[in-house]
């Protein structure tokens, strides 16, 4: 296992075990923020410029599309890269693919090659990949405890990129036409310094890294064990300690775990996506369609501490399953509200809240279900399946929705929450054993 840093003496004491995790949430947490602050703006203007290169706003939705088939192609490599160099080294690559995803952006804009365009954003969706990874960066040295929160804090601070980001689109039109750019592809520029900020903030802050230092901890303790035992430090795992609830529940739970957050991400996507073609269908504009994903985005992430404290104090799986009981709430306002403006934002409301809660509490499971040293290829093979599912409702919503609107699309919605409920009850019942 390869070192990036020195160990201090003092750093594998508790309190500093605890120092180096606080200090590790906030360098994830700031490096989260810049990134954020890239990927919002992007994902504001990609649909635009798709539209804009390609001649046909109808592919204009496959701006979102690439975007998740990036973070899903990324998500088992990038924790492959951790589990082999450490988060710093996996993180700051994701943030590098970004900018070169950016660049291949703009690139494309001048040349008009609606191919290079559709590659750059898949590219730069390895942006949401690393944001993926970076929330279970901060799991790596977190107390059983105190794990859920830890991990809430990264995704809270997803919040303020998501908000301010779509809001750069006006000064980056005007930077790309300062830079001889295309108007709307300027705003990738931002882009570019917002990764290369967080990539560098990860790289010098994020010292020493927390995945190695875990995994450095875990083998002091070990030694300690086998010393004790009258063995050797190198001895065998049989005369290592009891195994842990991760060691004795199997690989089974650890699969449905990823299950249930895959299904209640691909229910908050499908619905999500087609909430503007609804509110325009029946007469909002889009000044209404910005508010309205603005306070969902705001339901995704704004409470995802509180979604954390309760996973930490009630357990996961209780959170998990409020979590989709919300998202049942959510996909039955869209049913049958109609052309109520109220009903919809409120429903959309519920969907980011009900999202938060299941994904909060299920990366936590995931984590908690699975032994240290499988950790990041089960939370990268976590991020795939979340992505992939995201992807294909998403694509799927628009055929399910130009068939019978928001009742049939909805409809759909409520059988993937009940597979998600029954996978979260029998998860129970295996955790129980």
């Amino acid at each position: 296992m390869p070192h990036a840093q020195p160990v201090t003496p003092d750093s594998r004491t508790g309190d500093g075990v605890r120092a180096l995790q606080r200090r590790s949430v906030a360098v994830l947490a700031l490096a989260t923020v810049l990134g954020g602050l890239g990927i919002g703006a992007s994902l504001s203007a990609g649909a635009l410029l798709i539209a804009d290169v390609t001649g046909n706003p109808a592919l204009s939705g496959f701006g979102s599309t690439m975007n998740a088939v990036g973070a899903a192609v990324a998500g088992i490599p990038l924790a492959r890269l951790a589990a082999r160099r450490g988060r710093r080294v996996a993180l700051t690559t994701g943030n590098l693919l970004a900018v070169g995803g950016a660049l291949l952006v703009i690139g494309a804009a001048l040349v008009e090659i609606p191919v290079l365009l559709f590659v750059g954003l898949a590219a730069l969706g390895i942006a949401a990949a690393v944001q993926l990874q970076a929330r279970f960066a901060a799991t790596d040295l977190a107390t059983p405890a105190h794990r859920a929160r830890d991990l809430s804090l990264v995704v809270w601070s997803i919040t303020i990129g998501a908000v301010i980001g779509p809001n750069l689109i006006g000064p980056g039109e005007t930077l790309g036409d300062a830079l001889g750019l295309h108007a709307l592809s300027g705003i990738f520029v931002f882009t570019i310094a917002a990764q290369l900020c967080a990539g560098l903030v990860v790289w010098f802050g994020l010292r020493p890294d927390p995945l190695l230092e875990a995994r450095g901890i875990a083998k002091t303790a070990g030694d300690h064990a086998n010393a004790a035992l009258g063995g050797e430090p190198d001895e065998p795992a049989s005369a290592s300690p009891a195994p842990t609830t991760a060691m004795r529940v199997g690989r089974a739970p650890q699969f449905l775990a990823i299950a249930l957050v895959a299904l209640g991400h691909a229910v908050m996507v499908g619905i999500m996506a087609m909430t503007p073609l609804h509110l325009t269908h029946h007469g909002g504009s889009i000044e209404l369609v910005g508010i309205t994903i603005s306070i969902h985005i705001a339901g995704m992430y704004a409470l995802s501490p509180l979604a954390g404290i309760a996973a930490g104090r009630f357990g996961p799986i209780p959170v998990v399953l409020t979590g989709y009981a919300v998202l049942a709430a959510a996909a039955a306002g869209t049913a049958f509200g109609g052309g109520s403006v109220v009903v919809v934002q409120t429903s959309l409301v519920l969907l980011g809240l009900g999202w938060c809660m299941v994904t909060v509490a299920g990366a936590t499971l995931v984590t908690a279900l699975t032994p240290e040293v499988e950790r990041p290829a089960r939370q990268g093979q976590s991020d795939t399946a979340m992505n992939a599912a995201g992807a294909v409702f998403g694509a799927a919503s628009g055929v399910l929705f130009a068939v019978g609107g928001f009742p049939v699309l909805s409809s759909v919605a409520g059988v993937l929450i009940v597979l998600g409920i029954a996978v979260s009850l029998r998860l129970r019942v295996l955790a129980r054993r």
